[in-house]
């Protein structure tokens, strides 16, 4: 079902204000689109056990979670707010799945906390040939564990962010988008999205693009290669950068973990 943007209007207002369950219905309709795109150009290829229907379906949990708290009065499209948390529903389910083989877990879990200790150390982001010595393999081992990490996406923006004692959960777009999101309280939300909003305004200017176009405007790494003319490993790793200075700067100014 597509609505004109005069029904849309009123089909959201109708839901928002008068509560009506059909005009719910409606607009979920109207933006299930999203959700084949969005598993589509997440995942290219399945891993085993799972079909794209099983894509689908977490995704569907994402959009109706979008529809349910949008608020059409926010300056936010909704289509951005509506890809983040599809995208984040479909990378849960991914997680819960754990599709990714465990050797490789566990080199990805190395690779990590290696840069987090270089970065530490050195107070700058680890170079590849930093992490080649500290983990003794090659460079092009490095890069080609770079590449991975932006695949499987042991973290990032999308990965929910919790409160203190781990019960509240939040995702990074409903906070930039979301005043009233539910951080287990409003004075911890406003400073949350404070920490989140500066740090990526301190990123040098090519990962704060990749942060804008991967998340804001929902192109794929491969996509975003072509904006900045370099390779998709090579925006894998401008976005593994953006994460781990996004992660530590989180950390440092609020004691944030990002799971």
């Amino acid at each position: 079902m597509s609505l004109s943007p005069e029904q849309l209007s009123r089909t959201w207002k109708e839901f928002k204000v008068f509560k009506d369950p059909a005009s719910r219905d409606d607009i979920i309709n109207h933006y299930s689109y999203l959700v084949k795109i969005t598993a589509g150009r997440l995942v290219t290829s399945l891993p085993g056990g799972l079909d794209r229907e099983d894509l689908v379906s977490s995704g569907v949990i994402g959009l109706i979670k979008a529809v349910d708290q949008f608020d059409p009065t926010r300056d936010v499209k909704f289509e951005t707010y509506a890809i983040a948390l599809i995208r984040g529903a479909i990378l849960e389910m991914l997680r819960d799945e754990d599709w990714v083989p465990r050797s490789i877990r566990e080199k990805l879990k190395a690779l990590d906390r290696t840069m987090m200790s270089l970065e530490t150390k050195n107070g700058h982001p680890a170079s590849d040939v930093e992490i080649a010595e500290a983990m003794q393999i090659s460079r092009e081992e490095v890069s080609e564990l770079m590449v991975r990490m932006g695949r499987t996406n042991i973290y990032s923006l999308d990965d929910i962010l919790g409160t203190s004692d781990g019960d509240d959960h939040v995702s990074f777009i409903e906070l930039l988008a979301d005043n009233d999101a539910n951080t287990g309280g409003e004075v911890e939300g406003k400073e949350i999205r404070r920490i989140l909003t500066s740090g990526v305004d301190n990123l040098p200017e090519r990962e704060r693009l990749v942060i804008a176009l991967y998340y804001f405007e929902g192109l794929t790494f491969k996509e975003i290669g072509r904006v900045l003319g370099v390779s998709e490993s090579r925006v894998y790793q401008l976005h593994t950068q953006a994460m781990n200075r996004l992660r530590n700067f989180m950390r440092q100014e609020g004691g944030i973990q990002v799971r």
